[in-house]
């Protein structure tokens, strides 16, 4: 999870240099991002389905050796078209190590650690994401950009022995049919959805790359979901969705990681448009949110299975409102500890919503649909991720050209006011999120569960 999560965040820092090598515009070096992100929102549901198949250690094994191939390609890019490549094919084995870590954790811990285990695997995330845009600038300012491929290529391999030696080689018993057309019309209305919304942040919702993306993404979709509820056998399994707890958790999962990777991305530009800071020195606001993360991490796992999972949710939430709003009132001003305050507030309220609210999730789930409950979950966490900053990038851009005041009464002065506005658009999400979280109340445990252990779901879920 460490290794996955710099390599998605340390490339942006050194798009520059590749331009600058390649001779690339901004359109076309978007797409060193854009081909990573693409395969990895295909391809995360596709291993939470495949895991219900085949052995974690196939998996996994799989997932690190396209991942290192992806990075060689990359470090040995000659042009700006074998990179795109090479990150595409990263990006098909970097997708399986969220979805993956997350049900090994739910397969080989005993129900009464697996918060606890979670909350490891989310401290990993905390550490990569204030790491990766430090390796990135660092590694890349001074040893060339292709060095960062290179680490990651020597970071893959050396993880794969660890990989084939611990994991499980067999796979989960009782695996029904694989409903592979129900599969690709899933991964491409995922895909099309945030490659729409990436291409409006950038040439606006009227330009054809993003309507006609978005109006195909609903076409799939609705086939879709025709298909799932025609076929014996489907892709996601209806029956996931008769659960209240796991419906509950999708919905919030995805509007905490829309805030989530909405203050992530706009507090380093507030800080470089209204402070006037570097790239590298904004990152650096970046890191005391990351540290808290995954130091608290592992405690609030542990927490989670001590006193359930509505609390902490309910408090997360109230937490990142809370500090989206403070980041809507004080972040615009000379200083930067109010951004760097407000960040780390809205960071832990999230660590506080997503550690308890998987583990819930994973608990609720039968034995054979483990896998792809929770491909679907970490899907939308990370369609979150995605749409996130890009409809808050298109606020921000739509609220600068009109040169008006906050909406915010509170805020003080009139600079930075579209980023006020952002932190206030937010601030609304969490409110939705909290209205849904409410209905977060105990359900049935897993008819295969053994009593012992349906007792601790049911104290999980309450």
């Amino acid at each position: 999870m460490l290794v996955t999560v710099i390599a998605s965040d340390m490339v942006n820092l050194v798009l520059p240099s590749i331009g600058a090598e390649f001779g690339a515009s901004e359109a076309e070096l978007a797409w060193v991002v854009t081909g990573f992100l693409l395969m990895f929102s295909v391809g995360i549901p596709f291993y939470g389905r495949i895991s219900d198949r085949v052995s974690l250690r196939r998996l996994f094994g799989f997932a690190l050796l396209t991942y290192a191939a992806g990075s060689l390609i990359c470090a040995l890019a000659p042009d700006l078209l074998v990179l795109v490549l090479g990150r595409i094919v990263m990006g098909v084995g970097a997708a399986a190590i969220p979805v993956l870590s997350i049900i090994a954790v739910t397969r080989l811990m005993p129900l009464d650690k697996r918060g606890m285990g979670i909350g490891v695997v989310s401290a990993a995330a905390g550490i990569g994401t204030a790491a990766g845009p430090a390796v990135g600038g660092g590694i890349g300012q001074f040893l060339g950009w292709p060095a960062l491929f290179w680490l990651m290529l020597v970071a893959a391999l050396a993880l794969l022995p660890a990989v084939l030696r611990v994991l499980p080689g067999e796979p989960p018993a009782g695996a029904g049919r694989f409903d592979l057309p129900g599969g690709i019309l899933l991964g491409l209305g995922a895909g099309l959805v945030l490659f729409g919304i990436t291409q409006a942040q950038v040439a606006g919702f009227a330009a054809p790359s993003s309507w006609v993306s978005l109006v195909v993404a609903v076409v799939a979709i609705a086939l879709f979901g025709r298909r799932t509820v025609r076929v014996a056998q489907p892709f996601v399994p209806p029956a996931l969705f008769t659960n209240r707890v796991y419906r509950t958790a999708i919905v919030v999962a995805f509007l905490a990681m829309i805030v989530n990777l909405g203050g992530l991305v706009f507090v380093p530009l507030l800080l470089v448009d209204v402070n006037g800071l570097g790239p590298g020195e904004g990152a650096l606001v970046m890191i005391p949110a990351g540290v808290a993360v995954a130091v608290l991490s592992p405690l609030i796992g542990r927490l989670a299975d001590r006193i359930g999972t509505r609390p902490l949710v309910l408090t997360g939430l109230a937490a990142m409102g809370l500090f989206t709003l403070f980041l809507s009132t004080f972040a615009g001003g000379t200083s930067v500890i109010p951004a760097g305050v407000g960040i780390l507030g809205l960071s832990v309220g999230f660590i506080f919503v997503m550690t308890p609210i998987i583990s819930a999730a994973a608990s609720v789930l039968p034995a054979d649909q483990v896998g792809v409950g929770l491909g679907i979950l970490q899907g939308a966490q990370f369609l979150g991720a995605g749409t996130g900053p890009a409809l808050f990038g298109v606020l921000v851009t739509a609220r600068q050209q009109s040169g008006s005041g906050s909406i915010n009464p509170l805020y003080p002065g009139h600079e930075g006011a579209a980023f006020s506005d952002a932190f206030l658009a937010m601030a609304v999400v969490v409110v939705l999120a909290l209205i849904v979280a409410f209905r977060m109340r105990p359900a049935a445990a897993p008819a295969a569960t053994p009593s012992r252990d349906a007792e601790k779901v049911h104290q999980l879920e309450s």
